[in-house]
């Protein structure tokens, strides 16, 4: 791995580990303001309703922008940003609209982070799917660690010293993340492509994506995923109370199950991928994912429940190895900021459907039914995207892929307009 490497997983790592106190203590602030389970699904969506609005044009702009800075500045607008929500609670002036206006600025920094740091990898590992999916391992099994286990229990702790405790220490994060990825190396700028408006590059993003059967299956799935996975976050903190018994330590050592899972399935990621290939690696770890949260939507005990959430972690954890290594080794660099945000999109405009879903159907019905509805969604999508990413393709693609050099920067506008992705 190049030097670099190892800054960027540390800044990742710290900054997911203030993300992870922020999980278990947002839901318990809200908890403290109201038990109305739409007024907590309005928190949960405003943190990714910016990918609804913003999404497509985040990824051309960061396809301009030089992609160090791009994060490390986002990081650094974060932590300010939370001054605002901890100086409230100190003042006794919290509220949902105040949390829900936080979310949403943070899922803007997000979106910016996020798309910078999958464009960044590529050019940093220089393109090599062997690196590429090593590197993710490392990423994804430290985040899930950090922003899993360790996070949220120490968020619970953090919360009986003081509402705005957690919200300090995940700003704290945020400054740490952002002078790491300050002293990471920089990457050629991508050049800006002539005559081709903002509009324009993000349309032929979003492009690319929809004419490759095999890149839209791998973002379908955790957008049909984040329907079902928000639909139970909604209402995780009640079901954990009301059908489980459990106080507010307790909860953060649910998520905590939950993050053990996702560590152990990033882990051995790349065996499964190996072992079945990854096109039918991540079927399976789709069908884990739905009958896990049917296991969890008949718990009555916290250990089982525990156990349930743990092995719909390790089907996450091992997806989200799988599915980014896979798009970053087949899609074009000057292109890979359009197609993360493009894939991400869809999967966080899916998220606040989710949400709202899950407190319209605890209200309506129970507290259990969001878990079954997300059971059998996850389940159903498992049939429908198996077709899309199988083996062949994935195969295929990686040899389209290997070969290929990139194109010219001074005709990429043409080559944004009409490529076609092999299939």
């Amino acid at each position: 791995m190049p030097a670099g490497f190892g800054r960027l997983w540390t800044a990742q790592t710290v900054s997911a580990l203030g993300d992870g106190v922020s999980h278990a203590a947002l839901p318990l602030l809200a908890l403290t303001l109201t038990r109305d389970p739409m007024a907590l699904a309005v928190v949960t969506a405003a943190g990714t309703l910016p990918w609804l609005l913003f999404g497509v044009l985040g990824g051309a702009l960061v396809d301009r922008w030089d992609r160090r800075r791009t994060m490390w500045v986002t990081d650094a607008a974060r932590a300010l940003l939370l001054a605002i929500p901890a100086a409230a609670a100190v003042l006794d002036m919290l509220s949902i609209p105040l949390l829900a206006a936080v979310a949403f600025l943070l899922g803007v920094g997000g979106l910016f982070f996020d798309t910078a740091a999958t464009a960044y990898l590529p050019d940093l590992l220089r393109r090599d799917p062997a690196l590429l999916e090593r590197a993710n391992s490392r990423l994804r099994g430290a985040q899930t660690a950090a922003s899993g286990f360790a996070g949220p229990p120490a968020g619970s702790a953090l919360l009986t010293l003081g509402r705005a405790v957690p919200l300090i220490a995940d700003a704290v994060s945020f400054a740490v993340s952002a002078l790491l990825v300050r002293s990471l190396p920089a990457m050629p700028r991508p050049a800006p492509e002539a005559r081709e408006s903002l509009l324009r590059q993000a349309r032929a993003g979003a492009s690319y994506v929809f004419r490759d059967r095999l890149l839209l299956g791998l973002a379908l799935r955790p957008a049909v995923g984040n329907i079902a996975f928000l639909a139970v976050e909604t209402v995780l903190a009640l079901f954990a109370h009301d059908r489980l018994g459990i106080g507010t330590f307790g909860f953060g050592l649910l998520l905590t199950a939950e993050a053990v899972g996702g560590l152990l399935g990033a882990g051995i990621a790349s065996r499964l991928g190996r072992r079945l290939g990854t096109g039918t690696a991540l079927t399976c770890t789709a069908a884990i994912e739905g009958l896990a949260i049917l296991g969890l939507a008949n718990a009555s005990d916290p250990y089982v429940a525990g156990f349930a959430l743990a092995v719909c972690g390790a089907g996450m954890g091992a997806t989200m190895v799988l599915a980014p290594s896979l798009r970053q080794a087949i899609v074009p660099a000057h292109l890979m900021g359009r197609v993360a945000s493009t894939s991400r999109m869809l999967a966080m405009c899916a998220a606040p459907i989710g949400a709202f879903l899950g407190g319209w159907l605890a209200t309506t019905y129970d507290i259990r039914t969001p878990l079954y509805a997300a059971a059998g969604l996850l389940l159903a999508m498992t049939a429908v995207t198996s077709t899309m990413t199988t083996n062949r393709r994935v195969e295929a693609a990686l040899r389209a892929a290997a070969p290929a050099e990139e194109p010219d920067r001074s005709e990429s506008a043409d080559a944004d307009r009409i490529a076609e992705p092999a299939a």
